[in-house]
């Protein structure tokens, strides 16, 4: 673990166990070229994170990648995680880019240069799979974010990483139905996968609770910048954990309380929100509360 400018980083046990693996097979060079390309992949990231002034607490190296662990995980907007997402797979295609001239140039060893070239490209790509904790899950997620509530957005990101993470897993077995030898390395990364996103999709309720936390606390800074408010109409007798699944992440809600066929009260979601987190200790379950 190194700690610079308050930021951490770590390798993650998953990276650690390929290391030994190779210092057993003795391949201490191919697994130098995978540490500094995955280094400066999620340098990208972190680049992008500080640019548009996230808080960056960790940065967590993966054999295919990293994670980054940041104060405003849900908060942030979804163009912002895009570019976040887009930064480390850009940053491959710019050191492929740079081996290619170099090796054109003379100054490296061109099998080198096809060998670095070929891992950026395996590294990039790779990221681009929409699964979680990947640059393009993450995307799809923040995609997702912009069409439909934020709860149902992290339910259906878990549940097609989780999906696409057994597809890694079968992937890496194909080759045993055709007389072939497993692909061992591909086949600890998509359990890994496989275990992270069961885990995301069984925390799913934390996570949303994390991200009214933060949105309650930003919510009167969207009123200060004059944004238009999106009405959401529902009955007084619906719960209020239903009624906050309801919120979007790019969007601030009024919610509209009807009562036999008219609205009984107008509550603008900060206020929603409060009410939900209160009723986590006070036991008021539905909007009848705000009457």
């Amino acid at each position: 673990m190194i700690r610079i400018r308050g930021i951490v980083f770590r390798l993650h046990p998953l990276f650690v166990l390929l290391m030994l693996l190779s210092v057993l097979t003795g391949r201490f060079a191919e697994i130098g070229t995978l540490f500094s390309i995955v280094l400066l992949h999620e340098l990208g990231h972190l680049l992008m994170a500080l640019r548009f002034g996230w808080t960056v607490r960790e940065v967590k190296l993966l054999p295919f990648g990293g994670v980054l662990e940041v104060e405003e995980a849900g908060s942030v907007p979804a163009k912002e995680e895009v570019l976040v997402a887009l930064a480390g797979p850009l940053q491959n295609a710019a050191l492929a880019g740079l081996a290619w001239l170099f090796g054109q140039a003379g100054l490296v060893d061109p099998l080198w240069t096809g060998d670095f070239i070929a891992a950026n490209a395996l590294i990039a790509l790779f990221n681009l799979l929409p699964i979680l904790p990947l640059d393009g899950g993450r995307m799809l997620q923040a995609g997702f974010s912009l069409h439909i509530p934020y709860h149902r957005t992290l339910l259906w990101s878990a549940r097609i990483s989780l999906l696409f993470s057994f597809a890694v897993v079968c992937a890496a077995m194909y080759p045993l139905t055709r007389g072939g030898l497993l692909h061992l390395n591909l086949l600890v990364i998509g359990l890994f996968l496989c275990a992270s996103n069961w885990t995301y999709l069984r925390n799913v309720p934390f996570v949303f609770l994390r991200f009214l936390v933060h949105r309650a606390k930003r919510s009167e800074a969207r009123i200060d910048g004059g944004t238009l408010a999106q009405p959401i109409v529902v009955s007084d007798q619906r719960p209020l954990s239903s009624v906050v699944r309801l919120l979007m992440k790019e969007r601030y809600h009024l919610v509209y309380v009807m009562n036999r066929g008219s609205v009984s009260r107008v509550v603008p979601e900060g206020k929603l929100i409060d009410g939900f987190l209160g009723s986590l200790t006070n036991g008021h379950a539905d909007l009848r509360f705000f009457m």
